[in-house]
C-alpha cells in the first residue's frame, strides 16, 4: 500500500485485521442497524450514531425496530457491550471506521436533498483525526464522495489516502429477503485512492461474505445507480405492457408467464400499482439529475418514471370502473385495502403506492379501510387510518383491492367472502371467479 504516512495505514490495517477497531455507523435505519449488527457479531465493538432519540434509546434497550433485525439477536449485542448508541457525535473521537448511512430524500423537484450528508459529514469533521476510515453507503449521485464528502473532511488539514481512508460503498439491502441479508450480499467498495479501496475492502471483508472491490468512489456510486435503474425502467415497460393489455382485453400475467418459459434474452419483470421503497422510485433519479448537469438527457428513466407514477391513478381507475360494472359509483362506497406496506412481508410503507391509491380514492368519495399484518397506522393529511381486522373488512367492502400481496392474507377465505376484487398482484393466481378483476 503505498502511502506517505505509512505508519497511519500499518495501525488501522492492524486493528481491523484483529478486531481492535472502534466502528462507528451514523444512521441507524434499515442500512444503518443491520450493518452495525453484523459488525458486533463478528467481534468488533460497534456505536451507533444517530439524532433520533427513540432509536438510540430503543436500541440501548436491545429492542429492534427493523424488521429484518430481531430484537433477540441485538440484546444480546448490547448486553455484551459490542453494540451501544448514541445521538452525541463527539463519540466520533474515539473511532477508527465510521460508517454513513443517513437518509437521502428527493425534493418535489427531483433533485437530490443533500441535506442529511451534509449534515453527518459536517458534525463528523468537527470530531475528527488521523487514522480514521470514512465509508458512504447513503446512495447518492456519481461523484457525490469526491466533491461533498472528501472537501468537508479535508479541511481538517488531513490528507485523504495519507492521514485518512474514504470510499464509497453502495447499500443493497432487500427487506424481507429470506435468503439475501446484509451478510451474504456481495459488498461493493470503491475508494478515493487505492489505498482508500485497499483499506475498505479490508475493513468489509472481516465482517461480511463477500467483497468487490472497483476502481473508484464514482464506478462504485454508479453501481447502484445502475441497478436500481435497471429495475425501475423494466418495471416501467411491463407496467405500459399491462396498460396495453388493459385495452386489448388481454391477460399480461399469461402473457409474462409464457415469455418465462424462454430460456435466453428474456427475464420476467411484472406490473404492479406502482413503485415503493426509498431505492427504485427515487435513486434512478439521482442519475437522471447529475446527467442533466452533464448537458445529457436522461430519457428513459423519465419516461419509465412518468410510466410508473401513472400507476396509482390507473388502478383507482380500474377500481371506479369495476365498481360501475356493478352499478356502484366510487363515492360513497367501502372501498377496503389490502396491504399498505412497499412490498410483501415488510413493514416499510416509504413511497408505497398504497399510499397514492388511498388519497386517490379519499379524494373521489370512496370510504377507504386497510388492513395489513404488518403497519398498524398510515398518517394522510385526510385523517390517519388504522388496520382493521381483514376477515370483517372483506365481508363488508364494496370493492376489495388488493395492493400488497402478504403471504399471511387467506386469500381463498377473501375470494369467497367480497362482493369485489381488484387484483393488482395476481395474488390470486389460479382462482376463477366472476368477482376478481385483476390488473
Amino acid at each position: 500500500m503505498q502511502t506517505v504516512n505509512a505508519s497511519v495505514a500499518v495501525e488501522l490495517q492492524n486493528k481491523i485485521k484483529d478486531k481492535s477497531a472502534k466502528v462507528g455507523v451514523v444512521g441507524l435505519g434499515y442500512v444503518g442497524l443491520p450493518l452495525a449488527v453484523e459488525f458486533a457479531k463478528a467481534g468488533f465493538f460497534v456505536v451507533g450514531i444517530d439524532v433520533l432519540a427513540q432509536k438510540v434509546d430503543a436500541i440501548n434497550r436491545g429492542e429492534s425496530y427493523i424488521q429484518d433485525v430481531s430484537s433477540d439477536v441485538l440484546r444480546p449485542l448490547v448486553e455484551s457491550g459490542h453494540i451501544r448508541a448514541t445521538t452525541d457525535f463527539a463519540a466520533v473521537k474515539d473511532l477508527d471506521t465510521i460508517n454513513i448511512a443517513v437518509p437521502t430524500p428527493l425534493r418535489k423537484t427531483k433533485d437530490p436533498d443533500m441535506t442529511f450528508i451534509d449534515s453527518a459529514c459536517s458534525d463528523i469533521a468537527d470530531n475528527f483525526g488521523p487514522g480514521k476510515l470514512v465509508i458512504l453507503e447513503s446512495t447518492t449521485y456519481p461523484g457525490t464522495t469526491d466533491e461533498v464528502v472528501l472537501p468537508m473532511l479535508e479541511k481538517t488539514g488531513l490528507k485523504v489516502g495519507e492521514d485518512f481512508f474514504l470510499c464509497f460503498s453502495p447499500e443493497r439491502v432487500d427487506p424481507g429477503n429470506e435468503n439475501y441479508h446484509t451478510f451474504n450480499i456481495p459488498k461493493v467498495v470503491g475508494g478515493v485512492t487505492p489505498a482508500c479501496t485497499d483499506m475498505g475492502a479490508l475493513f468489509y471483508r472481516q465482517a461480511l461474505e463477500h467483497v468487490v472491490p472497483v476502481s473508484s468512489t464514482v464506478v462504485a456510486e454508479m453501481v447502484k445507480l445502475l441497478e436500481n435503474t435497471y429495475r425501475m425502467i423494466n418495471i416501467g415497460l411491463v407496467n405500459e405492457i399491462a396498460m396495453m393489455c388493459d385495452r386489448m382485453d388481454i391477460d399480461v400475467w399469461e402473457v409474462i408467464d409464457a415469455a418465462a418459459t424462454k430460456p435466453f434474452g428474456f427475464m420476467p419483470f411484472y406490473p404492479g400499482p406502482g413503485l415503493g421503497g426509498h431505492c427504485i422510485p427515487i435513486d434512478p433519479f439521482y442519475l437522471s439529475w447529475k446527467t442533466k448537469q452533464a448537458g445529457i438527457e436522461a430519457r428513459f428513466i423519465d419516461l419509465a418514471g412518468y410510466i410508473n407514477g401513472q400507476m396509482p391513478r390507473f388502478v383507482v381507475d380500474k377500481i371506479q370502473n369495476a365498481l360501475n360494472d356493478v352499478s356502484k359509483p366510487v363515492r360513497g362506497s367501502h372501498v377496503h385495502v389490502m396491504g399498505v406496506a412497499y412490498k410483501r412481508n415488510i413493514d416499510d410503507v416509504r413511497e408505497s403506492p398504497a399510499l397514492d391509491i388511498i388519497h386517490l380514492l379519499r379524494e373521489r368519495g370512496a370510504n377507504v379501510t386497510f388492513s395489513d399484518p404488518h403497519v398498524a397506522l398510515v398518517h394522510f393529511d385526510q385523517g390517519d387510518l388504522e388496520s382493521q381486522d381483514n376477515a370483517g373488512m372483506v365481508e363488508a367492502a364494496d370493492c376489495v383491492v388488493i395492493i400488497t400481496d402478504h403471504k399471511v392474507f387467506d386469500y381463498p377465505a377473501v375470494v369467497e367472502r367480497s362482493k369485489l376484487i381488484v387484483d393488482t398482484r395476481n395474488a390470486l393466481k389460479g382462482f376463477r371467479s366472476a368477482n376478481i378483476v385483476r390488473l
